[in-house]
């Protein structure tokens, strides 16, 4: 009896082992292991057809088996554009890092400025934005920010670009997207008698987004605030501007705003 518990033990081993090696034998690379240009062309029309995963399954291949072959630098910028449409914004973040890092000089640096501030703005959206277009412009605005520092390099530094009008719009689009954000914040401390937070906040808008829509909101709180703090000269001086700028404002016709 023991015999036979042996034998079929063994069998049972070996019927294991020859298992796992020929499930390995099976198994194969993700990507083929081709040629390089075969392997590029295969990614562009993966690229030009949408298929993104595909795309980044193979570019991800070639960019760890020719780090540095004819197509490398290309195979790096289409990996960046590849990440991003999948939203995939961390190894899109990381990708564009180390190419400005190895690629101080090169002739695409304005495609890579260009996709690093598209890629903030998408992080910047949230899904329940995208699916019930509900615009949450008085969450954590960092991405914003970053994607608004990245278009405004591109169109300084680059203004002949391809890309700098589309990069202009996006930029009109934050400017009051993150004037919209200071304004929120301004009115929070409004309703908690915090006014002179909420002047500083309504500064913000006046110095860093003078060409937002929300300059006469911000000039509107900034003289409620002066007027609750009874400081008389500031408060004058936003009259003025409000005046000036916005002569149709309801304030002049007596209403009160707030």
């Amino acid at each position: 009896m023991k015999k036979i518990l042996r034998l079929l033990t063994s069998s049972l081993v070996i019927v294991l082992l020859s298992t796992g090696c020929s499930s390995k034998k099976a198994e194969k690379p993700k990507v083929e292991d081709k040629p390089p240009a075969v392997l590029y062309e295969e990614a562009k029309r993966a690229l030009e057809s949408a298929n993104f995963e595909k795309a980044s399954d193979i570019l991800e291949a070639l960019d760890t088996r020719y780090p540095f072959g004819s197509h490398s630098d290309q195979v790096q910028l289409d990996l960046i554009y590849s990440y991003y449409k999948r939203k995939e914004t961390a190894l899109a973040l990381a990708s564009i890092d180390r190419f400005l890092r190895l690629n101080p000089t090169h002739p695409d640096l304005d495609y890579v400025y260009y996709m690093r501030g598209l890629t903030y703005m998408g992080a910047d959206q949230q899904f329940f934005q995208e699916l019930f277009g509900i615009d949450r412009f008085n969450r954590d605005p960092n991405n914003a920010i970053q994607a608004f520092k990245d278009l405004s390099q591109l169109i300084k530094y680059y203004p002949n670009s391809e890309y700098a009008a589309d990069a202009q719009q996006r930029v009109i689009y934050l400017k009051d997207h993150l004037a919209r954000y200071e304004i929120a914040i301004a009115q929070w401390y409004i309703k908690r008698d915090a006014y002179i937070a909420a002047i500083n906040r309504c500064k913000v808008v006046l110095n860093n987004y003078p060409d937002s829509a929300m300059v006469e909101q911000a000039l509107e709180i900034m003289i409620e605030a002066y007027e609750a703090l009874n400081i008389e000269e500031p408060k004058q001086n936003a009259l003025a501007v409000l005046k000036l700028n916005f002569p149709e404002n309801a304030r002049f016709n007596g209403l009160n705003l707030y």
